[in-house]
């Protein structure tokens, strides 16, 4: 392999990818495609689905690699970090079995720059191959979209962060719009729910897309009970939401 195409493809609406991505799935040799899990099969269909579509009736060969589970008994970054090695391994060893494949492509959900650990895996490659990313429609994007809404206020700063870090760390100073991802926790359970507007949607852009808006205090248990429902119903569930103060400039651009 002398070169990597890391590819974002949206939420999982097929026309999320761009015509760049488009083109590099049919340059690819070889695409690898992760299995998560059972109950998670969606998620590589998907995939396969994307591929299908733009790759004609030469599509790249294919293969599929187990996401090994992350461990965080000695703390979040250092499990992170040793998650980070493992798959870097099975990317290494799954490619190794396909030697004449010199352009390797993984799809990606959302963009590979934003809360994804594709780039920092791509690192750990030995020897290191020449890295591209493709940009896709972000979850930011297909959220405030869905929604019909600006992101930030007029002049206004806009924090991008996990669930994590907010139920640690709460609101911070200074900021009155918050777009939080990778929140299963539902952690927006722990603000002052009567000062906050929310905006969440799951399976963006897609078929089962779903969206709840409004004052946090009115609506906080109908997301919870929806993801709760939604999150069953189809063994996984990727979504993302936006929070802003009352008395904020209400301005937005």
């Amino acid at each position: 392999m002398n070169k990597l195409y890391l590819i974002g493809i949206g939420t999982g609406n097929p026309d999320h990818l761009t015509g760049e991505g488009a083109r590099a799935i049919r340059d690819a040799d070889l695409i690898l495609i992760p299995r998560k899990g059972k109950g998670k099969g969606d998620l590589a269909d998907l995939r396969l689905e994307i591929i299908a579509q733009v790759a004609g009736a030469a599509p790249p060969e294919i293969l599929f690699f187990d996401i090994p589970k992350r461990r965080d008994e000695d703390g979040y970054l250092q499990g992170v970090d040793v998650w980070h090695a493992a798959i870097a391994q099975i990317w290494q060893k799954t490619i190794a079995t396909v030697p004449h494949a010199q352009k390797v492509a993984l799809l990606i959900w959302g963009d590979p720059s934003l809360y994804d650990s594709s780039l920092r895996i791509a690192a750990r490659l030995t020897p290191r191959p020449e890295i591209k990313v493709i940009p896709g429609i972000t979850a930011l994007q297909a959220l405030t979209a869905a929604h019909g809404i600006a992101l930030n206020d007029i002049g206004a700063p806009v924090l991008v962060t996990t669930g994590r870090r907010l139920r640690d760390e709460g609101w911070p100073n200074g900021i009155d719009t918050i777009a939080v991802m990778l929140d299963g926790q539902c952690s927006f359970q722990s603000l002052d729910m009567r000062e906050v507007d929310i905006w969440w949607g799951a399976y963006l852009g897609m078929k089962a897309q779903l969206l709840v808006s409004g004052p946090l205090n009115d609506v906080a248990a109908r997301i919870i009970a929806t993801r709760a429902q939604a999150r069953n119903d189809h063994g996984w569930i990727m979504d993302i939401y936006l929070l802003k103060k009352h008395g904020g400039t209400g301005q937005q651009v």
